[in-house]
């Protein structure tokens, strides 16, 4: 039945509509934004957004209830058939790209609702909210610290409520997303004892300690329930997998491309093989240049190629200062070349990744300032080096913090990658502009981006063009590559495990262990992996079709700059707004 009314959910999303009246669309987005960020206190503080209607959401956790779920639903229903009155022929450029974010927006909201049902299956989404409610206050410095614990309190206090309604949605699991949320609840129960322990002030020591202790044992108890409960409730256990359907569905509205699943791994596949040609020539050269022997074996040229680039790495002590040098590095090559218009001022810390997202995050990840106080600034986070002890067992992980990988990361996630890239979508206006494309932003346009300029960054000569930057860099294509390949073809059943681990293994020379994280979490997500593929094509197609058009007038600092200023939007719709013209295909 639910899947009957979500089938009519997103077919009256398809309808065109074309009404006059004189709903304001500029009234509507500002009621939409704020709207669905009321639905979740947690997203809403993070994002500087502080009260609603009078409810304070820095002491409040979501609402996971049946009853708020079906809330939800209704809201997104009613608020289509507002946005249908809209005459979108009046709309301005800027606009009608807002609007064609709602609507994505509203269809991709459904899916999850009443096709994925993940808030039904996938007991991460909990867990992960519960780290994201208690480690904002702590990080985020909107308010004095004495404030900030305050709130963490609060929530502490609400937390078993908010787990029991956990308890009582999820009817069953995927043994893996079951196995990760138990890892990833670990995160949380180190949170509450030990690092926001340690952050209470001592006249709020004994309010703390009463509410974490009620935490604990909640959290404690869920692990258990999460281990003996869950497994048992039903044998009906869905699949991680949606199938070809559902996930073609869900491709297109999480992924606002003009590209089908099979258009985008058609090419990722010949990708494969050109990317694979290029390691092997530059390969041939590094082992030249050691004194190393090569031969006509493609594959192991390239892996013998690799061990030696991974050589010079990191260390346990070293690894932070490491990276915020290289973030150094890297700002001033850019303001040498001229590639955009970096900020003025840094506003970005360099930290360790917190213990609740490591089973997110691979090596490092960035989360920007919030939409609405861009003030308090944005994190990269580096995942800890492993140390002696750990490093007999997962070796393969250290070979993540190489000299050149760990600078191509730096790149990437800050500068004048991720970071840059959301300094300029603070200044979007108005401001529900700003918020809607930041909080709900174009996942291709965010990942394509960082993959985009770092390659950018190599073509002008980063590091002198060291040929080992660029055969780490060819190395990150192929994972861009696999991921592509592997989320499609996993999830419409047209891939074994096997043949995923084989594909990042062999054919694209990931680390066992690299591999294993990376199936996982294919398993935990879908049409996500392929964004980085998709991204990436999408803005060397825009600036190839933009650089035609302008011809000798072509300017790439203007291009970026004029590009970032819109904020994460759909690259075809980036370059409509760019050009007036649609991209070609």
């Amino acid at each position: 039945m639910r899947r009957a009314v979500a089938a009519g959910a997103l077919a009256l999303l398809s309808l065109a509509c074309h009404k006059t009246s004189g709903v304001s669309f500029s009234v509507l987005e500002g009621d939409f934004v704020y709207s669905m960020l009321a639905f979740s206190p947690i997203a809403a503080s993070a994002q500087g957004y502080h009260s609603h209607n009078g409810k304070d959401f820095d002491t409040a956790l979501d609402d996971v209830s049946r009853s708020a779920v079906d809330a939800r639903r209704s809201y997104l229903s009613v608020f289509h058939l507002r946005l249908a009155e809209v005459n979108q022929g009046s709309l301005s450029p800027e606009d009608r790209a807002d609007y064609d974010t709602i609507q994505d927006l509203i269809a991709y909201e459904l899916f999850e609702l009443d096709i994925a049902q993940s808030w039904r299956h996938n007991p991460t989404i909990y867990v992960e909210a519960i780290g994201s409610a208690l480690f904002n206050p702590y990080v985020l410095n909107y308010a004095a610290p004495a404030e900030r614990a305050r709130h963490i309190i609060a929530r502490l206090e609400k937390l078993p409520a908010f787990l029991d309604q956990a308890n009582r949605n999820l009817s069953a699991a995927p043994a893996v997303w079951t196995k990760v949320a138990r890892q990833e609840n670990q995160g949380n129960i180190e949170l509450v004892d030990k690092t926001l322990r340690s952050f209470v002030p001592d006249d709020q020591r004994a309010a703390y300690d009463r509410a974490a202790t009620t935490a604990l044992v909640a959290l404690k108890s869920f692990d258990a329930w999460l281990g003996d409960t869950l497994p048992a409730r039903t044998r009906d256990v869905p699949d991680w997998r949606l199938g070809e359907a559902n996930y073609k569905t869900k491709f297109r509205f999480a992924l606002g491309t003009d590209q089908s699943p099979d258009q985008v791994l058609s090419a990722a596949e010949a990708d494969l093989k050109r990317v694979r040609g290029q390691m092997h020539t530059l390969a041939k050269q590094i082992l030249l240049a050691r004194g190393k022997t090569s031969g006509s074996d493609e594959g192991a040229d390239i892996a013998a190629a690799l061990a030696l680039v991974a050589e010079r790495s990191s260390t346990v002590a070293t690894y932070l200062d490491d990276a915020r040098g290289d973030l150094a590095e890297a700002r001033s090559f850019a303001e040498q070349k001229h590639l955009l218009t970096l900020p003025g001022r840094e506003n970005l810390q360099v930290i360790e990744t917190p213990a609740f997202l490591r089973g997110t995050y691979a090596v490092g990840g960035f989360n920007p300032a919030p939409a609405l106080q861009p003030e308090l600034g944005a994190f990269y986070w580096i995942t800890p080096i492993p140390t002696a002890w750990e490093k007999s067992r997962i070796e393969s992980k250290l070979r993540e913090y190489n000299y050149y990988n760990l600078k191509l990361l730096t790149i990437h996630e800050a500068m004048p990658g991720h970071y840059v890239q959301f300094e300029f979508a603070n200044d979007v206006q108005p401001k529900t502009r700003r918020v809607l494309r930041a909080v709900w932003g174009n996942t291709p346009y965010i990942e394509g981006w960082a993959q985009y300029i770092t390659q950018v960054m190599l073509d002008r000569g980063f590091l002198g063009g060291a040929p080992e930057l660029r055969l780490t860099f060819l190395k990150q294509e192929l994972r861009v590559i696999a991921n592509a390949i592997m989320d499609i073809r996993l999830q419409t059943n047209r891939m074994t495990e096997q043949q995923a681990m084989d594909l990042m293994e062999k054919d694209t020379f990931q680390e066992h262990e690299e591999a294993i994280a990376k199936l996982q979490r294919a398993q935990l997500s879908s049409a996500q992996l392929p964004a980085y593929f998709v991204g990436w094509r999408d803005w060397r197609r825009v600036r190839a079709q933009y650089e035609k058009a302008k011809g000798s007038e072509f300017r790439e600092q203007a291009f970026h700059d004029s590009a970032l200023k819109e904020g994460a939007v759909p690259l075809p719709v980036l370059y409509r707004l760019l050009t007036g013209k649609e991209l070609e295909r």
